[in-house]
Formats: C-alpha cells, sequence, structure tokens
C-alpha cells in the first residue's frame, strides 16, 4: 500500500490546524499554545479575591469623595460612540510582528521598547479621536504585554505617544516605585479590563479598573504613581481597592451585568485614574449587550466599600 494517502492525510490535518489555528488569533482567542500564557500569576494582586477581607476604616469618607449618589458606569460595550469603539480595545499581535521605536513625551518613565505596533493597531476612542488613545497590544506566544498613552502616527509610518510600558504576563514584576504606565495608576490596564473573552464563559475572574474625579497625591500598591492635587486623606489613592458589598443583591440584573456585579464582590476594582465616578474599563466586543450593561447604572457609590489591603501579599 503507497503511504501517499497517508500523507496527504496528515498534510490535510496540518492545514486545518493552521486555518483553525489563524481563525483564533484573527477574532481575538488565544490559539492553543497560548494556554500557558496566564494574565499575570495567580497571585498577581489583579487575580486575588478580596471578598473575606477587612472594610478600611475611612471607607465612608473615601465613598463621599467618589460621589455616594453617582451611578456606576459601564465605559465598554458593544458598537460605536462618537466614532469609535466604546472602551479600550487590545489586540492579539503575531511573534513575528514589525517592532518599532516610539518617540515618548515621558521618556524618563516609558520602557523603550521596541513595540510589535500594527498598522491596524486599535486605538482607543478610534484612530481620529482625541482622548486619552490607548493601544493595548498582547503578544501571547512570549508572554509579553505592550501599553501605550496618547499614541499618535507621525510621518515616514513612525509613531509618537505619551508613554508606554511592557510587562511580562508570567511575573508580577512592578514599575519602578513613581514611574507612570500607560495608565495614571503606573499599573497595567489590560488585566482589569472587562473582557467578553472572558464574561462569554460566565465569569470574570480578576478585579476591574476603574476612575474617580479625584485622587490624592498618594499611591497604594500595586500602584507605583500618583497624579493627585490634594492632600486630603477622605480623597482615595490610586491603587484604592473598592468593592461591591456582599449584601448587595444582584438577582435582579441581567446576565451580563450580574457578571460584572459578581466579579465586583468578589475581586473588587482598583482606581487607576482620573475621570468620572465609578466608571469601570472594559473592552470593547460585539458580545456585549448595551441595554445589559446599561442595567448596572442602578448601583450607586453607597453599594460600595474601600477595601483594607494591607494583608495581601506583596512581590
Amino acid at each position: 500500500m503507497s503511504g501517499r494517502p497517508l500523507a496527504l492525510a496528515a498534510a490535510a490535518a496540518a492545514l486545518a490546524i493552521a486555518v483553525l489555528c489563524g481563525s483564533q488569533l484573527a477574532s481575538g482567542r488565544p490559539a492553543a499554545g497560548a494556554a500557558r500564557c496566564p494574565t499575570f500569576p495567580k497571585n498577581n494582586q489583579w487575580n486575588l479575591a478580596v471578598d473575606k477581607l477587612p472594610v478600611a476604616s475611612d471607607s465612608g469618607a473615601l465613598v463621599s469623595s467618589i460621589g455616594a449618589d453617582k451611578p456606576v458606569h459601564a465605559d465598554f460595550g458593544s458598537g460605536t460612540y462618537g466614532g469609535g469603539p466604546i472602551g479600550i480595545p487590545y489586540k492579539n499581535v503575531s511573534p513575528h510582528q514589525h517592532k518599532v521605536h516610539v518617540s515618548f513625551q515621558y521618556s524618563d518613565e516609558s520602557d523603550k521598547g521596541p513595540y510589535p505596533i500594527p498598522r491596524n493597531v486599535s486605538i482607543e476612542g478610534g484612530r481620529n479621536s482625541s482622548g486619552d488613545r490607548h493601544a493595548i497590544l498582547v503578544d501571547r506566544t512570549h508572554c509579553r504585554l505592550y501599553e501605550l498613552y496618547a499614541l499618535y502616527p507621525t510621518g515616514g509610518g513612525g509613531w509618537r505617544a505619551g508613554s508606554g510600558a511592557i510587562w511580562n504576563l508570567r511575573s508580577n514584576h512592578l514599575r519602578p516605585k513613581t514611574w507612570t504606565s500607560a495608565d495614571a495608576a503606573g499599573l497595567p490596564i489590560f488585566p482589569g479590563l472587562a473582557r467578553w473573552a472572558e464574561a462569554r464563559h460566565g465569569a470574570i475572574h480578576h478585579a476591574l479598573r476603574f476612575t474617580v474625579p479625584e485622587t490624592r497625591k498618594a499611591f497604594i500598591y500595586p500602584a507605583r504613581h500618583q497624579a493627585g492635587d490634594t492632600n486630603d486623606p477622605s480623597v482615595p489613592a490610586m491603587g484604592q481597592r473598592f468593592r461591591l458589598k456582599a449584601s448587595f443583591d444582584i438577582s435582579g440584573f441581567p446576565k451580563q451585568s450580574r457578571i460584572v456585579l459578581t466579579a465586583l464582590k468578589k475581586y473588587g476594582m482598583i482606581v487607576a485614574d482620573n475621570g468620572s465616578s465609578w466608571f469601570i474599563s472594559g473592552a470593547p466586543s460585539p458580545g456585549w449587550n448595551n441595554d445589559d450593561l446599561h442595567q448596572l447604572g442602578r448601583v450607586t457609590g453607597r453599594d460600595f466599600e474601600a477595601v483594607d489591603t494591607s494583608s495581601l501579599p506583596k512581590g
């Protein structure tokens, strides 16, 4: 019997696997080997539950400063708003993506790179936006996370940005103390996003990123940078963690909102930037239901409490 049919079958199988992996990368899902690349270790601060930790002694004052009557807002969803995607997009990049050097405004607190920026890079708010213009790139083969703030193209195919940071997704290594990142708190953005790739399976297993109107001149571990104008102790510091109160009844919320609220009870959320009160960050996806997420507005600041995270492991 000739070996040719077996060889053809093997080739066909290999082609099918290649096509499958390619489609997974194109759709934003990790390919088979990427399962070994975590979004930081299990004992990373983003991945630690805080539902059993004590309430911070100044919780009431901190909640009041953010806005006890202010509603929660899902700053992510499906479709577009103002011409751009709703949320902070991220893009899985090939390990063979050409890397380029970026000119930074805050070069003394930015990682030099180079950065694997594709020509079709997704930018927060869209390519014509004038906002924070975050860009997040994930190389799941080498387990590297690249994040940029205020990314703009320059002449000749180059790029400039406000700041940039590169993270090893297998490590708990932090930025140098007092350094910014692509985020005001000096934290990575990607691990704090509500991502449809997780929610579609029914749960989010990490803390979320959120913004507050004002922060004080301080930061709490694991944050590394402050961006405040006051020393008022009733104002939260960068890195301050909050959680949804265990007593808050989420049974009447639609499915996607319940997934977010469940994560907020167990893992909480971390102050990462100055902005609107109780705005929770996420990545855009056609899988999100905007009407469902809009129901999060039924939750207000008084339904949260600040958490005393001093007992969590550091490093």
